[in-house]
C-alpha cells in the first residue's frame, strides 16, 4: 500500500472520531459473515457507524484528532472495528442485545464524552446516560418539589373555601 493511500485513510478514520463524541473499540473478528453483516445492519438502522480498521491506522487518526484517547491505546491490539455514535451507550445496548449468549461481539475499550473505559464492562457501559438524560432527570427532580407544592397550594384552596362555605353557612 502506498503512503498515500495510507493517509488517506488514516485522515478518514480521524474525521469520523472527529465527528462523534463516543467512540468504541470493539473486537467481532469471530464473527461470521452472516453474524457481522447483521451486526452492520442493526448498527446502520440504529445510528451508529460500524468500521472496521487496522490498529495502527486508528492509532495515527487519534493521535491526529484534538480529542487526548491515550488511555486507549493498550486495547488496540488483535482484529478491531470502532463503533461511532452520538449517544454514549447507544453501540453498549447494541452489542449487549446481539450477543445474547454468545461471547461476541466484545468491547475492548470506550471513549464516552471525555472519559476512557478499559476492558470488559458492558453492563456498566449500558447502564451511561447521555448529557441529554442526564439534564432530562435534573429538570424533572427540579419539577417535582413545585409541583407538590402547586398540588397542595390547589388542594388547600378547595378545603379552606369549603370550610368559609360551611361556617358562613351556619
Amino acid at each position: 500500500m502506498r503512503k498515500e493511500d495510507k493517509a488517506q485513510i488514516i485522515d478518514e478514520i480521524a474525521n469520523i472520531l472527529g465527528a462523534y463524541n463516543t467512540v468504541y473499540v470493539t473486537d467481532i473478528s469471530g464473527l461470521t459473515v452472516a453474524k457481522s453483516n447483521e451486526l452492520r445492519r442493526i448498527c446502520y438502522r440504529r445510528g451508529v457507524k460500524l468500521k472496521m480498521v487496522k490498529n495502527t491506522f486508528l492509532k495515527r487518526a487519534m493521535e491526529q484528532s484534538e480529542t487526548d484517547y491515550a488511555e486507549m491505546y493498550p486495547a488496540l491490539h488483535g482484529t478491531s472495528a470502532i463503533m461511532v455514535a452520538e449517544r454514549g451507550n447507544l453501540p453498549a445496548q447494541i452489542i449487549r442485545d446481539f450477543r445474547g449468549k454468545a461471547l461476541l461481539p466484545d468491547v475492548k475499550a470506550a471513549y464516552i464524552e471525555e472519559c476512557a473505559y478499559l476492558g470488559y464492562q458492558l453492563d456498566f457501559l449500558c447502564s451511561i446516560k447521555s448529557k441529554e438524560e442526564l439534564i432530562g432527570d435534573l429538570v424533572s427532580l427540579l419539577q417535582s418539589p413545585v409541583r407538590n407544592v402547586i398540588s397542595a397550594l390547589q388542594s388547600g384552596g378547595a378545603k379552606l373555601s369549603g370550610i368559609v362555605k360551611t361556617l358562613s353557612e351556619k
